[in-house]
């Protein structure tokens, strides 16, 4: 059976040509062209919603956020031609799974909603973990991401992915505990063990810039709007 995908946009045009290629790739679409008649559409059925921010009426941040709020926890993908970073900052901390600048390829479109829903499929994944005496030390992996916490390398499909030392930090930290909601706090009690006066607003830019690195793996760091953040494998 097809799974269900709701592509909300304003923008007609946009509408067809993704619900004409996403058919094609065997989703079953419906549209809606504002947030108030996809707040009327979305059934319990629908597998994602690739979503707009800049509609008339009802943005697509607030109808997210009025989502999670609600306790539901589809899997959204943001479509926006704006990509500040404090665009994707309010995309993830609203409760954005996933963040494509307009213009975009749909290939990449295609290539993005798979990647989550492949994730959101593996409920109840946990790390594998390798190594031993004279292996350089464990690795966490999650498909083909490969978190080594000896080595503090990071890399994709065997491709290094170059991290910051904190950037490392706060993934490690939160791929070791997968499903524990960590909170701003307890991130820079961790990751910012000797500068104590970071503010909760930093976390958030790492925490984005470490979702950006990490490509078709960002929505792995999951936020809980009002809790904080957690690795998000067992999500539903």
């Amino acid at each position: 059976m097809p799974q269900k995908l709701l592509i909300v946009d304003d923008e007609r045009d946009i509408c067809e040509i993704l619900e004409f290629n996403l058919s094609n790739e065997g989703y079953e679409i419906t549209c809606a062209h504002s947030a108030e008649e996809a707040q009327q559409k979305l059934t319990p059925e629908h597998a994602l919603i690739l979503l707009d921010v800049m509609m008339s009426g009802v943005s697509g941040y607030k109808f997210a956020e009025t989502l999670r709020r609600a306790g539901n926890s589809v899997p959204i993908i943001f479509l926006t031609a704006r990509d500040t970073e404090n665009d994707m900052l309010t995309g993830f901390s609203v409760g954005g799974d996933d963040y494509i600048s307009k213009p975009f390829s749909i290939k990449e479109v295609v290539a993005r909603v798979k990647a989550v829903l492949k994730r959101r499929a593996q409920a109840g994944a946990h790390p594998s973990h390798e190594g031993g005496a004279g292996d350089e030390g464990n690795k966490l992996i999650f498909g083909e991401l490969c978190i080594n916490t000896v080595k503090k390398e990071v890399s994709i499909g065997g491709k290094k992915v170059v991290l910051t030392k904190t950037e490392f930090e706060i993934l490690r930290l939160l791929a070791e505990k997968p499903g524990r909601v960590f909170s701003r706090e307890d991130i820079i009690t961790k990751a910012w063990r000797d500068a104590p006066y970071i503010t909760e607003r930093t976390v958030d830019v790492h925490i984005a810039r470490l979702r950006k690195k990490l490509g078709t793996y960002a929505s792995l760091v999951s936020n809980r709007s009002g809790y904080g953040y957690l690795f998000d494998t067992a999500s539903v």
